[in-house]
């Protein structure tokens, strides 16, 4: 339900809360066609899935021009949620899996995202440069990390300096040993109320800084 959005965002724009509230219908109908959630977990889109991805959200707010990548997006997290909340910085989405794409990019249109780009690509195909990508539960973050080094540029302008920011869940203690300088980490569980976000946090890591 959309009220589970607007209990922590309450500053939304008309506009905003219009494309949020369309996310459930479309991904129901796509989702009937090509299975990107769940469909036991259709039912909780909101919670586990749109308020999940806005959990980076509360660790950083972009700044208008930020270029952000989104790896290993699926039907579209946390890349389209969070393109809904900053819409004067640009996302580009990618994923592995073709009809994973075909979802995303229907839902992006759908609701007239137009900082939204999404591509069918493997990262390691990937050679545009981005001030931040994000993923959600891709992989280990050392893996991750050296995946998408070359894809972000040095510097930035925004509150953190440019580099990785993943959604994770679990004990991340063995994760983060290799970053414990260069990292930051939010636990959800102190934004977010619901029993979900227990073990999930926000991870950033400096990917020019070890």
């Amino acid at each position: 339900m959309i009220e589970t959005i607007t209990k922590h965002f309450p500053n939304l724009t008309p506009r905003q809360l219009e494309q949020f509230a369309a996310l459930d219908a479309l991904y129901r109908d796509w989702n009937a066609k090509i299975n990107v959630i769940s469909r036991k977990d259709i039912d909780n889109l909101y919670l586990h899935h749109v308020l999940h991805s806005l959990g980076i959200a509360k660790a950083i707010r972009f700044r208008p021009d930020t270029a952000i990548m989104d790896i290993g997006t699926g039907g579209g997290f946390p890349g389209i949620p969070l393109a809904i909340m900053f819409p004067d910085s640009q996302f580009h989405l990618i994923d592995s899996v073709g009809k994973k794409i075909k979802v995303g990019t229907a839902v992006a249109e759908a609701i007239g995202l137009d900082n939204v780009t999404l591509a069918h690509r493997n990262v390691m195909e990937e050679r545009q440069m981005f001030d931040f990508v994000v993923s959600r539960a891709v992989t280990d973050l050392s893996e991750l990390a050296r995946l998408v080094r070359k894809n972000i540029r040095p510097g930035g302008h925004n509150a953190l300096p440019n580099g990785i920011i993943c959604l994770k869940g679990g004990d991340l203690q063995a994760e983060l040993r290799p970053f414990k300088n260069s990292s930051e980490t939010w636990t959800l569980s102190d934004y977010f109320d619901d029993e979900y976000f227990k073990t999930k946090s926000v991870v950033y890591v400096s990917v020019n800084k070890r």
